[in-house]
């Protein structure tokens, strides 16, 4: 498939969280996925172990069951959603308004996920439970780099995507829906899939670099 002509810094600025601009009424090609996907494995894992798994969810039924789940987490963090920018509005207006746009962004997800054409849930090897902060922090380091590149190869050919994980809180509910072995398996984000409308993203808004960077000290 023909890929945007974007340039690797506009790639990597503009690949955005897409929810509102998912367009729900186009089918998604299962080539262009496996595309993505073999990009994405050629991302570094820890000791090159390589012990990821891409779960492709195209099913109608498993789609909605996967929504289902996704909803009745989000319900719950919606709540406090709305308690935290009621709180912010008495101290920064401005960023209380940024995030009431990211929480009606959120909502519409929520309300739309099942219509999205393709659901990817990327998966790695063994439980975490109980796990170490090295061993936790190798484990998502040998998944998040992969589903990253995924997430840049889908922008590359005008699919949208988000970065989810509210699921989670059912993740054996979703293993017993989709077959997936949760005493092996551990699930890491649920990536909604689709052809977005229009391609002109832009980079987003961000705090200043004297805010971040630590030059040798905290």
């Amino acid at each position: 498939m023909s890929q945007l002509e974007l340039t690797p810094d506009q790639l990597l600025t503009t690949t955005r969280t897409v929810r509102k601009r998912l367009d729900l009424s186009r089918p998604v090609e299962p080539d262009i996925v496996k595309e993505c996907i073999e990009i994405a494995v050629q991302a570094p894992s820890g000791s090159n172990s390589q012990q990821w798994h891409f779960v492709v969810v195209t099913d109608a039924e498993k789609r909605q069951g996967l929504a289902d789940l996704y909803r009745k987490s989000f319900n719950q963090y919606r709540v406090g959603s709305n308690e935290g920018i009621e709180k912010l509005k008495t101290f920064n207006p401005e960023a209380a308004l940024i995030q009431q746009r990211v929480a009606t962004s959120a909502d519409y997800l929520s309300e739309h996920m099942q219509e999205v054409p393709v659901h990817v849930v990327p998966c790695i090897q063994g439980r975490l439970e109980g796990a170490s902060n090295q061993q936790q922090a190798g484990a998502w380091g040998s998944i998040l780099p992969a589903v990253w590149s995924f997430m840049l190869a889908a922008r590359a050919r005008g699919l949208g995507t988000a970065w989810t994980t509210l699921h989670l809180a059912y993740e054996k509910e979703a293993a017993e829906l989709l077959g997936i072995p949760f005493e092996k398996i551990t699930q890491t984000s649920l990536i909604p899939v689709a052809y977005t409308l229009g391609t002109d993203f832009k980079p987003g808004p961000r705090k200043s670099l004297e805010k971040v960077i630590h030059w040798n000290n905290w």
